[in-house]
């Protein structure tokens, strides 16, 4: 079953950033009416007061950090406004929909607006994602609990928070705590695109190279935004689109095709438990990598050149 959920892409910055440029357009300054939750595991706390505390409240706000989508409503009957959190999980959908519309299977929780035929549902086939309301100090909290947001980051934050860290820079790269919304897709693309190998030490990454990511990081995330994210199964967009970026991937789940650079096959390893996928060619590796466990081999073993270590 791990390894199943495993090829299952999850919802990264892109994906998010366009569900939040959705909600601006569908549904900011909409008074939300009616809250019913079918499945009360992708709510945070008791369901009922969930929904008591959405009710009557129009959404005044969205923002986002990473792959976290905060929306503020304010008016009801409370002073203070609240903050509905959605995290989209594996395979989270979240839809502005006519309420005539056949509700999918897996559809958790609904929120018609009110005076129109629309609401906004949250679909979820796994169940991994959650919607929780918050108060603003514990919006700020988790939003402090996160690294600086990977497409809003200054390259002079994204080199002082790389310098000294060890293991691996994919690794790295997805750690939310060191850099907010990258996960595998765009970490393998950033990676290609810097011509850095994902085994690379971050400490030992040379500063020229350290510039290349950061503008590989920024370059792939626009790329992405702008083509309304990667769609393999589940993601959707506000509309119910699919995005657009998956015939750009370059490396991401291409092993054994030939590489866009130079057309050797691409590999595939694992690090930390994920699949990690990189030209051999373009993307040399290191003498010091960072060291994997033992159940962490790569997938593809690498070709032993006569006269030379695997490491060379």
């Amino acid at each position: 079953m791990r390894s199943a959920l495993r090829l299952i892409p999850m919802p990264e910055l892109p994906e998010v950033e366009t569900v939040l440029r959705g909600l601006r357009k569908s549904a900011l300054g909409r008074r939300i009416a009616q809250v019913e939750v079918d499945h009360p595991g992708v709510v945070a706390g008791d369901p009922a007061e969930f929904a008591a505390r959405l009710e009557g409240r129009s959404i005044a706000g969205v923002r986002r950090k990473g792959k976290v989508l905060v929306a503020e409503l304010g008016g009801g009957s409370g002073s203070a406004p609240v903050y509905l959190v959605m995290r989209l999980g594996m395979t989270g959908q979240v839809t502005v929909q006519p309420c005539a519309t056949e509700v999918e299977p897996h559809t958790h929780v609904r929120m018609r607006f009110e005076g129109e035929e629309k609401e906004l549902r949250f679909r979820d086939v796994r169940r991994f994602g959650r919607l929780r309301c918050c108060t603003r100090q514990e919006v700020e909290a988790l939003f402090e609990s996160l690294g600086p947001d990977a497409q809003e980051v200054t390259e002079k934050a994204f080199l002082h928070a790389l310098c000294g860290r060890r293991g691996a820079i994919k690794s790295w790269l997805m750690n939310q705590q060191m850099l907010a919304g990258l996960g595998n897709i765009y970490a393998d693309e950033a990676l290609f695109e810097a011509r850095i190998h994902p085994l690379a030490r971050p400490e030992r990454i040379s500063p020229d190279a350290a510039h290349r990511l950061y503008r590989a990081v920024q370059k792939v995330l626009e790329n992405a935004v702008n083509l309304q994210g990667t769609s393999f199964r589940d993601y959707i967009d506000i509309e119910g689109r699919p995005g657009n970026y998956l015939q750009k991937l370059r490396v991401y789940q291409k092993t054994g095709k030939p590489c866009s650079r130079c057309r050797r096959p691409i590999r595939r390893m694992i690090i930390a438990g994920r699949s990690s996928h990189f030209c051999p060619s373009c993307q040399r590796r290191p003498r010091q990598v960072a060291k994997m466990r033992e159940t962490q081999k790569p997938a593809v073993k690498p070709v032993r050149a006569p006269g030379k270590s695997v490491t060379s």
